[in-house]
């Protein structure tokens, strides 16, 4: 009897694990890849991925501030180091899962070609996201002060607090054109784009870390292995990113 209980407890502390949930922050840009992957991810495990979006830099003031989450994915790699530096995730624990990728983009048919639209009188708004909370509104200030353009264009720049605001922006018509993540338009079939060469920007390697509430959790430590994985990295290379060599 003591043999059976103890099997028992076993298979019901299995299938416990099993459904554990794993709460990630996520980076607005990686947000509907994350839930693709994390769809595959809980299909082979059966545990429950939970997302959270916003901008890296929001998303890292909350984490700093001890919201629980257990993984982030970031869209840079200054700030999960940071978390890192801080003992707010596991040391030795981080590493690059996508390259992101910028482009200039308008609702608008043939309305963008290339840099020259930038240079033009045709537009009354540009959207970026916030430079300072979004790795993609960084890149996008990265280019426009290559072109010359940062200053002169200040007028036009309406920013989003992150880069699914700055798409937004655009795909509503409330800006004429925007620079937002190649990945934005995966499934936008109209409009016209520019992508932005990549000696244009600072590259940016979005990095995913294990954050301290994760630390014992097999299955956060799970969703990293399986960030990893070829499933996942087919769906991120079709989402519209780089993908880095393995870590």
């Amino acid at each position: 009897m003591a043999r059976l209980a103890a099997l028992l407890w076993v298979f019901f502390a299995s299938a416990s694990a099993v459904a554990d949930p794993v709460h990630v922050a996520v980076a607005t840009n990686f947000a509907p890849t994350c839930r693709a992957i994390g769809d595959a991810f809980g299909a082979a495990t059966k545990h429950e991925v939970v997302i959270s979006d916003g901008s890296s830099g929001k998303l890292f003031a909350q984490i700093a501030n001890g919201a629980p989450f257990e993984v982030f994915l970031s869209a840079d790699a200054e700030r999960p180091r940071k978390l890192e530096e801080g003992q707010h995730a596991v040391t030795g624990s981080r590493f690059a899962y996508a390259l992101g990728r910028l482009a200039l983009w308008s609702a608008r048919e043939g309305f963008v070609r290339d840099e020259s639209v930038l240079r033009g009188d045709g537009f009354r708004h540009l959207a970026i996201a916030n430079p300072e909370l979004a790795p993609y509104g960084a890149a996008a200030r990265d280019v426009l002060q290559h072109l010359g353009l940062w200053d002169r264009l200040q007028p036009k720049l309406v920013r989003g607090e992150d880069i699914g605001q700055a798409f937004q922006f655009v795909s509503t018509g409330n800006a004429e054109l925007g620079f937002v993540a190649l990945s934005q338009l995966a499934t936008e079939k109209g409009g016209s784009r520019w992508l932005v060469p990549a000696d244009l920007y600072a590259p940016i390697e979005q990095q995913a870390v294990l954050l301290m509430p994760g630390r014992d959790d097999p299955a956060a430590r799970a969703f990293l292995d399986f960030l990893k994985s070829e499933a996942a990295r087919s769906l991120i290379e079709r989402a519209g990113y780089g993908v880095p060599s393995r870590p």
